[in-house]
């Protein structure tokens, strides 16, 4: 697919992300719109999966795990977008009895959902445990899982970084969402996890960063990068240094925007800086 035609779609999900957050007045839009150029680049671009008819096993395609769940409108967007549902199924985001939940859940079937996520820390452990499933199977495939820089906080996730280092998980790749904040402020001052990078080396990991995640051509060079390490007796770990709000220019690298729907002058002001590329839900 051309890089002009994924930055269209990469704008269209930005735009959708903020009307799905706005229309339900709730949600998580800022980690949301930092996330979606690396969203769209998986899914339209670079991993090998089938929308439909969509397998819950995931077995002879890659799959994807949001570990950081909350920021599920973009993933969402992304599904419905690359065939996985409906797209006017965004429309009933975070509604009563709607199987678009505020965190990923498997009770509602939600095609391109094989894990209900939200509780931070424990994609990482269940990416590992596909991952390992595909080795037995000798399915060649592999398992990526978003982690937020945030969720880092968590002991589950270094228990799992060791695991899958000492058991030698060569067909996984985490991507770490690197944008410095999280709901109660700057990681650096919440709980400092820097150096990401070397943290991750020194647990045994082939690492290597993202420095420019809103840029297309780098994503996909990157995460090329990523898959041609795999295999090699050592999981990947891809950091991505992403900006929380990104193309909202009042909501970049805020942390108030981790989890909260902007009021109607700020979505007017907000809409009017993501203009539609693509046909709106």
């Amino acid at each position: 697919m051309e890089i002009t035609t994924l930055e269209r779609i990469a704008a269209q999900v930005r735009r959708d992300v903020l009307r799905m957050v706005y229309n339900a007045q709730s949600g998580h839009p800022g980690g949301a719109l930092g996330a979606t150029d690396i969203l769209v680049a998986l899914y339209f671009a670079h991993m090998k999966h089938t929308p439909s008819p969509f397998s819950p096993s995931g077995e002879g395609e890659d799959i994807f795990i949001l570990s950081n769940g909350h920021i599920c409108a973009a993933w969402y967007a992304v599904l419905a977008r690359s065939g996985y549902f409906p797209l006017a199924e965004l429309a009933s985001f975070r509604r009563i009895d709607s199987r678009l939940q505020g965190h990923p859940a498997t009770k509602e079937k939600l095609p391109g959902v094989r894990i209900a996520t939200g509780s931070l820390g424990q994609g990482l452990s269940v990416g590992i445990g596909l991952a390992l499933s595909k080795k037995l199977r000798k399915d060649p495939h592999t398992v990526y899982v978003m982690l937020g820089d945030g969720e880092t906080n968590e002991g589950q996730v270094w228990e799992a970084a060791l695991f899958a280092a000492h058991h030698k998980v060569d067909n996984l790749i985490a991507i770490i969402d690197r944008n410095y904040k999280q709901i109660d402020g700057d990681t650096r001052e919440v709980l400092d996890t820097d150096p990401m990078e070397e943290k991750w080396r020194a647990f045994g990991w082939d690492t290597l960063p993202l420095c420019e995640p809103h840029s297309l051509p780098h994503v996909l060079e990157a995460l090329q990068e990523a898959s041609n390490r795999r295999g090699k007796g050592r999981p990947v770990a891809l950091i991505a240094y992403t900006t929380m709000g990104k193309g909202v220019d009042f909501m970049e690298n805020d942390y108030r925007w981790h989890g909260k729907a902007p009021s109607p002058a700020e979505y007017e002001k907000a809409i009017a800086q993501l203009p539609s590329t693509l046909e709106d839900f």
